[in-house]
């Protein structure tokens, strides 16, 4: 059995279920979205098996894209939820046959409230046809399932049009990357828009060491800061100079090489700095990758140290 080329039949038979319904999108979809716009309240989606599971996706999409929304059960709505639903709020409720006998249930009471009902159904004189104030059409030509029986095709269209009313609401509100970020501090672009330097920066135990410090005790700080660096600063802590471990171990190299010696004979010297704890962690770890170092020291208007950042650290809390 060739399971690739099932596989990719599966796929193409979604695909072009997306694409016919893509030259089919009507008046009653920029009906939708302006009836969810005009909502002061919340968008509230409920269905039930397959379509419950793809409405819950969308109203967690919807929540976390600027539209207040959440996912109601219609059996949960029947045993006191219906109370949920407020004056304000739009549903969209999701049936394939649109004759889910859960969900049917409670569309009298969602109606008798006058609240705004969109439904999704293949069938506009089904149930949930006859109730919605807008049907929104997810009709498929064939299910990808080779029983033509098993929701596939039908359940990823639902999702692409909920994807899609999804989009136009962000474009209608002008949601950009800042407010998206704003919903998923914890998530990856919210590290990269909120996280600065100064909530990463390692300010206690420095290891600092003056000019005239030697090798072997720098070695010592070296091992004592963790930080694979000693920062070689004057008697006011001005940043002069750093000494990495690596500096150490290619000083070994020479044949003159003394633990007895200054460690300035081996430092770096006017290292790169900013000034700025409140730049972006991001754009830090921009900084330290083009200049291929990993230690970025953070000092104020007259070098004096405030802090270091290490790439260790914005690696190991998720800054890319």
């Amino acid at each position: 059995m060739n399971y690739k080329e099932i596989a990719q039949q599966t796929l193409q038979t979604e695909a072009q279920t997306l694409l016919e319904s893509a030259k089919n999108i009507d008046d009653v979809f920029d009906k939708a979205v302006e009836m969810v716009l005009a909502c002061k309240g919340k968008l509230i989606v409920t269905g039930v098996g397959k379509s419950g599971l793809i409405g819950a996706k969308m109203a967690a999409t919807f929540a976390s894209t600027g539209t207040p929304s959440f996912f109601l059960h219609p059996t949960e709505a029947l045993h006191g939820d219906l109370g949920m639903i407020g004056k304000e709020d739009v549903v969209l409720a999701i049936s394939y046959s649109g004759e889910s006998e859960e969900l049917s249930s409670i569309l009298p009471h969602i109606k008798r409230f006058n609240t705004p009902l969109i439904g999704m159904t293949r069938d506009k004189n089904s149930t949930l046809g006859r109730y919605s104030d807008l049907v929104i059409d997810v009709v498929v030509q064939k299910e990808a399932c080779p029983l033509n029986i098993a929701p596939t095709s039908s359940t990823t269209l639902t999702l692409a049009l909920g994807d899609a009313l999804a989009v136009c609401l962000m474009r209608a509100k002008n949601f950009q990357k800042s407010d998206f970020a704003s919903f998923h501090p914890g998530g990856a672009l919210g590290k990269q828009l909120f996280v600065k330097v100064k909530d990463l920066m390692r300010t206690k135990d420095l290891p600092l060491i003056g000019a005239d410090t030697k090798v072997k005790d720098a070695i010592v700080k070296i091992s004592e800061g963790r930080l694979g660096t000693v920062l070689v600063v004057d008697e006011d802590e001005r940043l002069l100079a750093l000494v990495s471990d690596g500096d150490i171990r290619r000083a070994l190299m020479s044949e003159d090489f003394s633990l007895q010696e200054s460690v300035w004979k081996y430092a770096t010297q006017n290292p790169k700095t900013i000034e700025d704890e409140n730049l972006l962690a991001s754009e830090a770890l921009v900084m330290i990758e083009e200049m291929k170092i990993q230690l970025l020291v953070v000092t104020d208007s007259k070098k004096r140290v405030q802090g270091v950042l290490h790439i260790h650290t914005l690696i190991e809390k998720g800054i890319s």
